[in-house]
């Protein structure tokens, strides 16, 4: 297997895990914990798995000097976008903040292509407007809700700092890092985000109010978290930045098959739509060139016309 193909699949695995938050979440929020406390037990709780992962992998918590201020800011914009879109809950819909938060991949890629120079393809921009009509179409929203304006500059600010931290991954030394270890280290930066959270806060760290929800937190800490984000980080590293941002839009499609099977929800029609464009968005994504050949020899059937010997010919 190439490393093209390990990318592909690690970036649906990613998507796949991080798609599970609502399974495992939404008990603990009907149980009355605040989301400070349960993303404070999220990654402290991923940070042990991780540590075995590391050790039977026979890697060490050794880790440059120079490596230390990167792995605190990628694990502090890691954090607080997790934290941004939790407190946007507040103030919206969950629905309308979780599809909003998708704006990321294209976030992405406008970065890469100001910033770094990328070429902003016609594959590129198919497969954005794919994956996010589709996910427009997974969204079904309360009839009259509105939006809020703080609800909506604080998902506004988690997917920018999503966005920062996927192409941050790709353009600095850590690209070269061990994953697990990168991983690890910007979980155990990122876990004192919400540790300053709790302390400035009112609510205070909150524990589940019955003992088989320590299951739930438990399954937070490895899927979404832990295997989710080193998965996202070795994906980066393979195929880059755009494409594993692209790949996240498979997300919506793992919380909606939860929600059918687990939370009893009904698929429609709608729904359906919405899947087909997101698995398009993928198959566009992983086809590479395949596609974007014939799109261009398409384009071609149909040359632009001389505006000036047009102009000419009419005046004749």
């Amino acid at each position: 297997m190439n490393t093209q193909t390990k990318g592909y699949i690690l970036g649906a695995i990613a998507a796949a895990t991080y798609g599970m938050n609502p399974l495992f979440a939404l008990p603990l929020y009907a149980d009355g914990m605040n989301p400070d406390s349960v993303l404070f037990f999220r990654y402290l709780l991923a940070l042990p798995i991780l540590a075995v992962m590391l050790k039977m992998r026979g890697r060490g918590f050794q880790i440059s000097g120079r490596d230390i201020p990167q792995l605190a800011l990628f694990g502090i914009l890691c954090a607080l976008s997790s934290l941004a879109l939790f407190q946007s809950y507040r103030y919206m819909d969950a629905g309308i903040a979780s599809t909003l938060l998708f704006v990321y991949p294209i976030m992405v890629a406008l970065i890469m292509t100001a910033v770094f120079r990328e070429r902003l393809s016609v594959q590129t921009i198919l497969c954005i407007v794919t994956a996010t009509c589709g996910i427009g179409l997974l969204y079904n929203g309360t009839d009259g809700a509105t939006l809020s304006l703080t609800g909506s500059l604080l998902v506004g600010g988690s997917a920018l700092s999503y966005a920062v931290y996927i192409v941050g991954i790709n353009q600095t030394r850590l690209k070269d890092m061990a994953t697990l270890q990168v991983t690890f280290y910007v979980l155990l930066f990122g876990l004192s985000v919400f540790v300053v959270s709790l302390l400035a806060g009112d609510e205070g760290l909150q524990l589940p109010g019955k003992w088989y929800l320590w299951g739930n937190l438990i399954a937070l800490g490895l899927f979404p978290t832990a295997i989710s984000l080193l998965c996202t980080t070795a994906a980066i590293q393979y195929i880059g930045s755009t494409p594993t941002a692209i790949l996240g839009v498979l997300e919506p499609v793992t919380a909606l098959f939860f929600g059918i099977t687990v939370f009893g929800e009904i698929v429609t029609g709608r729904d359906i739509a919405g899947i087909v464009l997101i698995i398009a968005a993928v198959v566009i994504v992983v086809a590479g060139g395949t596609v974007t050949h014939p799109l261009i020899r398409f384009r071609k059937m149909f040359p632009r016309l001389n505006r000036t010997s047009n102009h000419t010919e009419k005046q004749a």
